[in-house]
């Protein structure tokens, strides 16, 4: 089995609606933090170029950065719809539950952060809302309710969750089903080669009984599967040491020097072949960013990068104290 240099399209089905896409989704964590305006339109241009269609954010986004108010992604992805044109060519995500003050899963907090987000947005739906962080003081039921409430407004077309235990996560399908609401059509944990377990374990499974895609993010582990962090002194000073510093063990270095392994055999960069390795294992598609246009080919790439049985069993190796 080898590569192909030609993209990879796909058919991702959400509750019965199929987009047209390749297997990858552009995360939105990096516009208003480490790209400034031109740069994040920069990037989402070349996103739609490749014959991307599925973009994430979050309200939340980038809270860490700026005025520390939150927003700033879902403001430049607003202004880049509305320059371009893009809406109705697009699958937008974006989730609440995280941003001050709707930072619970209240009915009137959830309701509130749509209306703030769709602002944000310059638009009047989104495609898929998460609810990005659970409240175990509002009940499932409850949240179920007040989710199914949006969709039924037509503000919403679908819902998902992230962030989820997968018992509390059951419970909801399960009602929703029960209760003929509107079921999530997509899940978005945390997922990646030195963060395994539970998602191969719980989430997975879970996805797949109730026909869910699965959107993970920090699918290259905020970079450090980019190949560029060999050493703990290489994080030094960086805009994501904190987010990184997790990983750099000496077994997460050891899956870099796999990925990078493998990646020099084929001729294609580490985070190509972290992609890759997502997607054999059964995922939708992954979540990755680009600060920079020029990050995104080799994000792009992975759908067209088949990696061989020996390839797959020699990352499952390096990475098993992970798993």
């Amino acid at each position: 089995m080898t590569s192909s240099n030609a993209l990879q399209t796909t058919m991702i089905n959400l509750a019965g609606a199929d987009y047209a896409t390749i297997p990858l989704v552009l995360g939105g964590n990096t516009f208003g933090w480490t790209s400034d305006r031109e740069t994040s339109f920069s990037s989402l241009d070349a996103f739609i170029e490749a014959g991307g269609t599925l973009i994430d954010t979050a309200d939340l986004y980038a809270v860490w950065a700026g005025d520390h108010t939150g927003g700033d992604s879902e403001r430049v992805l607003g202004e880049w719809l509305a320059a371009r044109g893009t809406r109705e060519s697009v699958v937008l995500a974006t989730k609440t539950g995280g941003l001050a003050p709707y930072d619970n899963q209240q009915h009137d907090s959830v309701v509130a952060a749509l209306e703030a987000s769709l602002d944000r947005l310059q638009t009047d739906y989104i495609d898929v809302y998460y609810s990005h962080y659970d409240d175990e003081n509002v009940s499932i039921a409850d949240q179920a309710k007040t989710y199914d409430g949006l969709v039924a407004s037509g503000k919403v077309r679908h819902i998902a969750l992230s962030n989820y235990s997968p018992e509390r996560m059951r419970q909801w399908f399960e009602y929703a089903i029960a209760n003929g609401l509107a079921v999530p059509v997509a899940i978005q944990p945390q997922y990646n080669l030195v963060h395994r377990r539970e998602f191969e374990a719980s989430y997975l499974p879970m996805a797949r009984e109730f026909g869910a895609a699965t959107f993970p993010y920090f699918a290259l582990a905020s970079g450090f599967l980019t190949g560029k962090y060999r050493s703990a002194a290489d994080l030094e000073g960086r805009a994501r040491q904190n987010m990184v510093e997790g990983f750099a063990t000496e077994e997460g270095f050891a899956v870099v020097e796999e990925l990078v392994r493998v990646a020099e055999e084929r001729g294609v960069e580490p985070a190509t072949v972290a992609l890759a390795w997502q997607l054999a294992k059964g995922v939708t598609a992954p979540i990755a960013s680009a600060s920079t246009p020029d990050q995104l080919p080799a994000l792009v790439a992975a759908g067209a990068l088949t990696l061989t049985d020996a390839e797959l069993r020699a990352l499952d190796a390096a990475s098993q104290p992970f798993a």
